[in-house]
Parts: C-alpha cells; structure tokens; sequence
C-alpha cells in the first residue's frame, strides 16, 4: 500500500470509520477534509457503490445515465454525429460540432477527440462502429441504453448540456459517479447525489438474488472515503415517492 502523505493522514482524522454518514453529514465532512487536504484545483465529488451484481452475466450488468439537477460544473462539448434534416436541429439544440462522415473520418484520420459527448442518430451507427477502438476505451462510444442513440437529438444534447453522467459497473461490480466539485453549495451536491442513487437503485436487476446496494462512499478524486448509511437513504427516497 502508497504511503499516505501527511495532509491525506490529517483528512482521515476527520472521518469516523464506525459511522455511516448521511448525506448532508458526508458533504459537510468532504469539504472539511478539503480545506484540510488544500488541492490548487476544484476536486471532483463522486459516488462509489459497491453492488451485489457479477457484471460478467448480461443480465447484472448496470448501465445507464442521469441528469444531474445541477450539472457537474463544467461545460461539456457535445459532438452529434448525423445527417439531414437532423443537422438543424442537433445545431439549434446547442451542440458543438455536428456532422456526418466527415466527422468520422477527421477522428479517424487526425485522432480528434475536442469532445465530451457523443450522440448519433440511428442512421449512422453503421459507419460510426468504425470508431469504435478510439471511442470505446474513452467511454465515449454512443450506446442506445445511456440516450446517445436516438432520433430525438433535441433531447439528448439539452440534457448532455445540462450534465447527464453515464455509468457502467466495472467487472469487480463496482460502479463511480461523478456529482459534481466540492466548490458546490452543500444542498447541491446532496440534491445531485440523491438523483444518482434514485436512478441506480431502479437499474436493480430484476432477477438479483440477494442484497443490491452493499456498500456507498462520498469522496473527492484524492480524499479518503466518506461511509454513506444507505438504508436510511433508500428509505427517504420511499417515503418521497410514496
């Protein structure tokens, strides 16, 4: 195991190991521990499940996207790859670059990658699967399931604006989400937080057989982990929907 700096040590000090935090709890305690840690840059706070699924098994494996209420502070360059009339309107909708093989090819081509966001139409999918082995391992490929395939391009680019996150669970079931920087206001982040948790609880496999949620952490990209009391958590998100 890396020896710990002194700054990390100090931070760790301000977390209880036995206590399992609630939201608002674990916020508060990240941003002490980064005034302790004092990173020159605004860190990234994020999500880490530890889920009962084994990814390896089609039907375990969690995917999906969700729009942050209060995006993730930064603003993302939306490619749509399409043609047509769609051109229009992935170009009214707000994207940054829009078009159709020549886009593939200058990615292709020149190893262009000035982009955060790719959506395609459906049309095009067939010439965009030549991409695949320079978008793939940037996780960046579009995919029907997280809303990057579609035909309602509109749509997809107002809510990659607005800052919808993509997940997978990696293949020890272990899924990180962004929820923002740790400069946001308190209320933020936790409201932020609470939408992450909605949507990976309703990604629940159906036929998963035992506990879904095992383990949840709120952390910074390089603080210690913040120990969330998921059940409470789940609970409120019930009573909320009930």
């Amino acid at each position: 195991m890396a020896k710990r700096g002194k700054k990390y040590l100090n931070a760790l000090k301000l977390v209880d190991k036995n206590k399992s935090y609630s939201l608002e709890e674990a916020v508060e305690t990240v941003k002490k521990m980064e005034d302790v840690l004092k990173r020159n840059f605004d860190e990234t706070v994020e999500l880490i499940f530890r889920l009962g699924v084994d990814p390896k098994y089609a039907d375990q494996m969690v995917r999906g996207s969700v729009v942050l209420p209060h995006g993730l502070g930064k603003e993302l360059k939306v490619l749509v790859i399409t043609q047509g009339e769609k051109v229009k309107e992935a170009e009214e909708a707000g994207a940054d670059y829009v078009g159709g093989e020549e886009i593939i090819n200058k990615i292709l081509n020149e190893n262009w990658l000035d982009f955060d966001v790719v959506i395609a139409t459906p049309d095009m999918m067939p010439k965009v699967a030549k991409l695949g082995r320079i978008l793939g391992p940037r996780g960046l490929m579009p995919n029907p399931k997280v809303g990057t395939v579609t035909q309602d391009v509109k749509k997809a680019v107002t809510e990659a604006k607005k800052g919808r996150v993509e997940f997978k669970v990696d293949k020890t079931g272990n899924l990180h989400v962004p929820i923002g920087k740790v400069s946001f206001d308190n209320q933020k982040l936790v409201e932020n937080a609470l939408e992450v948790i909605e949507t990976v609880q309703k990604l629940r496999p159906s036929g998963l057989k035992g506990q879904y949620m095992k383990n949840l952490v709120m952390k910074t990209t390089m603080s210690p982990s913040v120990k969330l009391d998921i059940a409470s958590i789940l609970k409120s998100l019930e009573a909320k929907a009930a």
